[in-house]
């Protein structure tokens, strides 16, 4: 009896062990599989078919909240700080759907614990959202758009620089060169109507800087192997810590009066609306930066705010300049210019891995 009790305790242990060295080879494998899959993924880039959808959608989105952000300032005259307390509780709301119905945006992945550091990245973030989004309203406050879209087409080059620290991505000189004319474009389109202030300028300066950290650490953490984070997720935790700082902050900067006289069921209606087309425009944003290098997002962002000056010459009849005719000329040819370094760059470097 006591033999056969023991051989039964081994047979036991032999099976556990056996079902713990299985367990641990899925999980080899599927982590194997996952960054294969994301080598695949990085080797396409901007040319994946989702990361194609991504930027189209993202500039749909944009262009709408553009164009809603233009009618409930200007035509409604409505408050600029409320239409961003709005904005941001549109897309914490959003953010916590999405996470239960991610509407294809990602593969719905199994529960997984949170790392400990989860929460202290969200917070981290949201604090670099609600920093870009109050020094954003400050340079608004003081200069024009047209000079705050000057100042920020020096994003790519702030990228490239805060990705060599954070992420340690080199860049090539063919594409640092290739920059420049993407910059210099987006400069000549939106120079009609400069107007300087040292406090706006510093004010648009913190904001390029805080949106291009707030990216660079986004992709690390998409980049992470120990926790595999979505789009919804970013966009739920980083929204709501950011909101908790900014629901204080806009008893401070949101004129009630001016709210009172305003308000609306138009003015209802295009707020929620603009919520709901900025949440797309944000999380559309986090999904295309899964697939391209911090400094491609950046660069698809020059063009977008490109594209969005152009957009506000035909709605709105904006006046159109000479130079903005040839900034977007110049945006247009350092895009070409940006690819074609791309490509040599990534040969380069797929030769260098095949001849070490």
């Amino acid at each position: 009896m006591v033999i056969e009790s023991d051989s039964g305790d081994s047979k036991i242990q032999l099976d556990d062990k056996t079902e713990g060295l299985h367990n641990a080879d899925m999980r080899r494998l599927s982590n194997s599989s996952i960054e294969v899959q994301t080598t695949k993924d990085d080797q396409l880039g901007i040319r994946h078919p989702k990361a194609i959808l991504f930027l189209v959608l993202w500039y749909i989105f944009s262009s709408l909240t553009l164009f809603l952000n233009k009618y409930i300032v200007d035509m409604q005259q409505g408050d600029a700080g409320l239409l961003g307390l709005c904005q941001m509780i549109m897309i914490t709301v959003g953010g916590a759907v999405n996470m239960y119905l991610p509407c294809g945006l990602y593969a719905p992945a199994p529960p997984k614990a949170k790392p400990p550091s989860f929460y202290k990245n969200m917070a981290i973030i949201g604090g670099f959202r609600f920093f870009t989004v109050l020094s954003g309203l400050v340079a608004l406050k003081f200069v024009a758009v047209s000079f705050t879209e000057t100042v920020k087409s020096s994003a790519p080059m702030f990228t490239v620089l805060v990705a060599k620290v954070m992420l340690g991505e080199n860049t090539s000189m063919g594409v640092l060169c290739s920059l420049i004319p993407i910059m210099g474009g987006l400069a000549l389109t939106s120079a009609y109507e400069i107007s300087f202030n040292f406090t706006g300028m510093f004010a648009a300066l913190c904001t390029n800087i805080s949106e291009c950290i707030q990216n660079v650490y986004s992709k690390k953490l998409f980049n992470s192997t120990d926790y595999q984070y979505t789009p919804a997720e970013m966009q739920f935790y980083t929204s709501l810590c950011s909101m908790v700082v900014q629901i204080p902050i806009s008893f401070l900067i949101i004129d009630m009066n001016n709210v009172y006289e305003t308000m609306s069921w138009s003015m209802f209606v295009s707020l929620i609306l603009n919520g709901i087309f900025f949440h797309g425009q944000t999380i559309t944003a986090y999904g295309l930066m899964g697939y391209i290098s911090p400094v491609t997002h950046s660069v698809a962002n020059t063009v977008k705010r490109a594209l969005m000056i152009w957009l506000s010459v035909l709605i709105f009849g904006n006046p159109v300049t000479l130079l903005a005719g040839m900034g977007m000329v110049l945006v247009t040819a350092g895009v070409f210019v940006y690819n074609k370094a791309r490509e040599r760059e990534s040969a380069a470097k797929e030769l260098a891995d095949k001849h070490p």
